[in-house]
Formats: C-alpha cells, sequence, structure tokens
C-alpha cells in the first residue's frame, strides 16, 4: 500500500527538513560510542570525527557492512541516497544501532540541475543547508591542494625547468567546485614570459580532481602524504612520470588536507548517525565515500550502510573492486534500487529528459514494457552477485506505479537471484516505509560470505578491462584504439598494469553508448585511451568521452536559491 502522503514535490524537502527538531549532535554521537573528546564542532548541526579514536583497540565486533547500488539510472535518479539514510533509519527502528556513510555533495549540481543530495522527503541528512552548501570546507581543501600542484608544475615549468617537464605532457588540470562550461579548455601563462610558459590546459569540477579519489581511498593521514607524493603532474621529455614528491609539492598539500581527511558526523531527520566525506566521481573515480569515514562507522555500529554512485556496473563495481580491495573491507550485503519507471525506459520506448514533464504513457500501466525493460535489473542483480554479494531490491514506488507492476518487478528479481523484493516508501514514511526491508537486508547480510574481486591484480590491464567489458557490462570483446595501445605499452614500462581498473563511461548504459538501453549484448566495448591516476592507485580506460566539468542550463536550480527575510536559505532542493 502506497502512503497517502508518498506525493511529496521536493521542492519542499527543506521544508520538511526544517520541520522536524533535530536531537544534540553529542547525543547522536554517543549513540556510535564517540564522546565530546572524540569531536571537534563545526557550529551545532556538524563535527568532524578525529582520527586518532583509530587507534584505540576496538571494543566490539565490526558491524556489519552493506552497500546501496541501483539499476542503471535515468536523468530522474533513482532514489539511492534516500535509500541510504532510509534505510539506516528503518535498521535503527528494528533495532540495529545503524550509521549511514555518503558522499558529500558538489555544488556544481547543487546550483546546476540536479539540486541538493542529502536524501529528500523523509529520508534526509540534516540540515541539508549545511550538507550541500560548504560542509565543513572539505571541497575547498581538495580544491586548493590541486590547484597548489598546477602552479607547482608550471612554475618548475617556467624557472628553469629542473625536472625536464613537458610542456605538451602536463596532464594535471585546475579545478572549480562550479558548473562552468566556459573553463573546460583554457590557455595560461600569456601575457609575457614573467606569467609563465603558454599551454593549452583547462579546469575540472573539484569532484573529478585526482585529489578527491585519494582522499577517500587513503587509510590515514601517513597514507594520505604518500598517495599525495605519487601523484603524477605529467612526463619529462625523455616519458619518466614526474610527481608531486619529485616537485616537492605534497608535503604542503598535506598540510592543507589535515582536516578534510576526518569525516563530518551530522544525522538524519530521525536521529541516525550519518558519516559524510568526500565526493569522487563513479566514471572517471571510484564514486564512494571514503574508507576513513567507513572505519569510524564500522567499530562504532552494528550495521553500516555505504551509498556507490550510478549503477552495480559503475559505483559497486568499483566499491567491490577498487575500495574493498584498499580497505579489506568485505561487504555483507547489497541493496539495490530499482523504480518502476526507469524500468520502464530500459525498454526503449519512452525518453525521458531531465527538467521537463514524464511522458504521459510512461506513467499507464505497460507490463510489457517493464517486462523489456527489467532485463536492467536482471543484470544489475547478476553483477552483484558476481562478487558473491547477497543482493536485496527496494521497489522504490510512486503513485502512478499499479499492483500488478509493482507484483510483476518483485517476481522478476525474485528468480534473478535477489534474496528479497520490497516495496519501500522510506521517502514519504522515513524509517517506518523500510521496515520489510531492513527485515530482508539483516537476513540477507547473515547468509555465509562468499565476497570475491572480479580480478586478479597480476592480471595485464587488458585481461582485467575485458573482464569488465565481458562481465559486466554484456560486451563481445574489446577494441583498442592506436593510442590506446600506445598507453597500455607505456603504463606496463612505468609499473602502472598491476592497479586495478576504474572504468571511464557513460552512466546511462551498461554498454558505452548511453542509447543502449536495458541489457545490451553483442557489443564491442571501445576503449579509446587510458589514465593512470597513480596517487588513487588506478587506471581508468575511456570508454567513450567523459564530462569532467560540467555547464548550467538555461535555468539552472541555483536560480531558485535565496534569502528571505529572516536570513534563511529557500529553493534549495
Amino acid at each position: 500500500m502506497v502512503s497517502p502522503h508518498f506525493w511529496i514535490d521536493a521542492v519542499h524537502d527543506l521544508d520538511i527538513a526544517r520541520s522536524v527538531p533535530t536531537r544534540p549532535l553529542t547525543e547522536v554521537a554517543r549513540t556510535l560510542g564517540l564522546g565530546d573528546e572524540d569531536l571537534e564542532f563545526y557550529g551545532r548541526s556538524m563535527a568532524k570525527v578525529r582520527l586518532d579514536l583509530l587507534d584505540r583497540p576496538a571494543t566490539r565486533e565490526p558491524a556489519k557492512y552493506i552497500v546501496v547500488t541501483a539499476v542503471t539510472p535515468t536523468p530522474l535518479g533513482e532514489g539511492k541516497t534516500v535509500h541510504t539514510v532510509g534505510l539506516s533509519m528503518a535498521l535503527n527502528k528494528i533495532g540495529k544501532r545503524t550509521c549511514c556513510v555518503i558522499r558529500q555533495p558538489s555544488m556544481g549540481p547543487v546550483f546546476g540541475i540536479k539540486g541538493g543530495a542529502a536524501g529528500g522527503g523523509y529520508s534526509q541528512v540534516v540540515p541539508p543547508e549545511d550538507f550541500n552548501l560548504h560542509l565543513t570546507g572539505d571541497f575547498h581543501a581538495v580544491t586548493a591542494a590541486n590547484n597548489l600542484l598546477a602552479a607547482f608544475a608550471d612554475t618548475s615549468l617556467l624557472l628553469d625547468n629542473p625536472h625536464d617537464l613537458d610542456a605538451e605532457a602536463i596532464t594535471w588540470r585546475r579545478v572549480i567546485d562550479m558548473n562552468d562550461r566556459c573553463l573546460r579548455q583554457v590557455q595560461v601563462g600569456l601575457g609575457g614570459d614573467k606569467n609563465g610558459v603558454p599551454r593549452m590546459t583547462g579546469f575540472d569540477i573539484t569532484a573529478a580532481s585526482e585529489i578527491m579519489a585519494v582522499l577517500g581511498l587513503s587509510k590515514s593521514l601517513r597514507d594520505l602524504r604518500e598517495r599525495l607524493g605519487r601523484l603524477v603532474v605529467g612526463l619529462d621529455k625523455s616519458g619518466n612520470a614526474v610527481t608531486a614528491e619529485k616537485l616537492g609539492a605534497a608535503g604542503a598539500m598535506a598540510a592543507i588536507l589535515k582536516e578534510a581527511i576526518k569525516p563530518t558526523l551530522m544525522q538524519t531527520l530521525e536521529g541516525t548517525p550519518a558519516l559524510v566525506h568526500t565526493g569522487p566521481f563513479a566514471n572517471i573515480a571510484h564514486g564512494n565515500s571514503s574508507i576513513i569515514a567507513d572505519y569510524v562507522a564500522m567499530r562504532s555500529a552494528d550495521y553500516v550502510i555505504t551509498e556507490a554512485g550510478f549503477g552495480a556496473d559503475m559505483g559497486a563495481e568499483k566499491f567491490f573492486n577498487i575500495k574493498c580491495r584498499v580497505s579489506d573491507l568485505r561487504p555483507d550485503a547489497a541493496l539495490l534500487v530499482a523504480t518502476i519507471r526507469a524500468l520502464k525506459t530500459h525498454s526503449g520506448r519512452f525518453k525521458i529528459v531531465a527538467g521537463k514533464p514524464l511522458p504521459e504513457e510512461l506513467v499507464r500501466e505497460d507490463l510489457d514494457a517493464l517486462r523489456e525493460g527489467s532485463v536492467n535489473l536482471e543484470k544489475q542483480i547478476e553483477n552483484v552477485r558476481l562478487h558473491g554479494v547477497p543482493v536485496v531490491v527496494a521497489i522504490n514506488t510512486f503513485p502512478t506505479d499499479t499492483p500488478a507492476e509493482i507484483e510483476l518487478v518483485r517476481e522478476i528479481a525474485m528468480k534473478a537471484g535477489a534474496s528479497a523484493a520490497h516495496v519501500s516508501t522510506v521517502f514519504a514514511d522515513g524509517g517506518a516505509g523500510g521496515e520489510e526491508l531492513a527485515h530482508a537486508l539483516v537476513n540477507a547480510a547473515e547468509e555465509p560470505s562468499t565476497f570475491r574481486f572480479l580480478y586478479p591484480l597480476d592480471a595485464s590491464l587488458e585481461e582485467k578491462i575485458e573482464a569488465l567489458a565481458t562481465k559486466v557490462y554484456g560486451a563481445k570483446d574489446v577494441e583498442y584504439s592506436e593510442e590506446a595501445k600506445a598507453r597500455l605499452k607505456q603504463f606496463a614500462r612505468l609499473g602502472y598494469d598491476k592497479m586495478p581498473i576504474c572504468m571511464a563511461k557513460t552512466q546511462y548504459s551498461l554498454s558505452h553508448d548511453p542509447k543502449l538501453k536495458g541489457r545490451p549484448s553483442g557489443f564491442t566495448l571501445p576503449i579509446k585511451d587510458l589514465r593512470a591516476s597513480v596517487g588513487a592507485g588506478f587506471v581508468y580506460p575511456l570508454a567513450g568521452s567523459v564530462m569532467t566539468m560540467p555547464g548550467l542550463g538555461r535555468k539552472p536550480n541555483g536560480m531558485n536559491i535565496d534569502l528571505d527575510e529572516r536570513g534563511e536559505i529557500v529553493g534549495l532542493m
């Protein structure tokens, strides 16, 4: 039964958040066994968690570890963050001490087309104004550290070039946490000899900085410092890597990030602890919150709910094969979120455009379209099960979904190998709308663990790429451009070939082509080029174009945001 108050417009999320009294943050912290000495407060609603608590002996068994993923997303989003928050609250309702761990949002999408990323309805992290705007300044610290390294590189190039940097082989770009398409391609060093060596470069959005990925994968401050030293800014004229350590920038970068490595404690609308930390993209990076935040939560809670970006072929696959490989944590279960409108879209019969009304035929009962599009659900369940992890399906319902459609999705999910599949109304009902799912996740997490990686690290880059292409995406083979073939040889020479793979491809299809909906097969995955994120510790092949600096639309969400007469933020979705 769909809750009568389910139809809550996203523009009212801020009103909902302000209508519910929050618990004192010290009280929220105590549910995780954290005292005032473990926290560094930023006002009344946020606090950094001190890392020295990780040096103390653990006093309890590690928590059960659950990752939230989804079917291949549509431009409307399928509700992963809502369920990361909502299921943590639901588990608390059934007596399981739970903490959710989520990424910090970039301000680019906040002011662009997406709006905020604190969840929605009655499953939010609060206050959403703090969550979506600046938080404790971590994104700005990443921006500063990234751009300091860029300044060091350009200065070294200009002043005697002691490392013999090749100006045309500098790959390190500047970043800013804003959607600004005019910065995608820029020429620096103009205006005379004193202003630097002229060269073409550009800006990425801060979430795309390798430093963001490094921050998310670092296990300690020492580990962070070492990874920063391994960052590659480009090549010298002999083809050897020039690193941040060689340039002498790594120490200062670590100093800038000293506070940013600490996760931020907040709370949900129902007072469940929420750790917010890092925000790497899920296409050119791993798309997950930080290992350190997981470490803090794992030693303090019974259950830890963490979110992986985009569909199970993207963020969850990288969670399994990159993040878990580094952290040595093993997931006990996965929650896979699906909406009926997304599955219908994957039939290829309908087109969804963000910001425009849904096609009328999409919201009518159509079991044939739903059955056709549910091949995507089947494949994403398979992708989780490939890693030996039990999966529970959350059917994120809308008022236009019919009982027959809901039952069909449930049947398909169970036949595809899901441990359970239940309707979710956490958006409208908070934790109470996810109690069936919570019980199912508890049962799934008790199943014997058979977690496994998709490939061994000592396999060649080509073997790892082929495993991803054929086993996860459904391709029949892989095709490399001449540039990619040259890069494979170069990376083997430089010793990068033993790293895991972080595939850069579209999030809107299991394949490289966003137009291929459902469960494409028989296609060839084209690898145009490869890049190495040596500090983060992975290689990312480019299977198509990946946007690393978004732009604003004609009517961006930022046009709705303002201050009212009391000085409170309004219009933040």
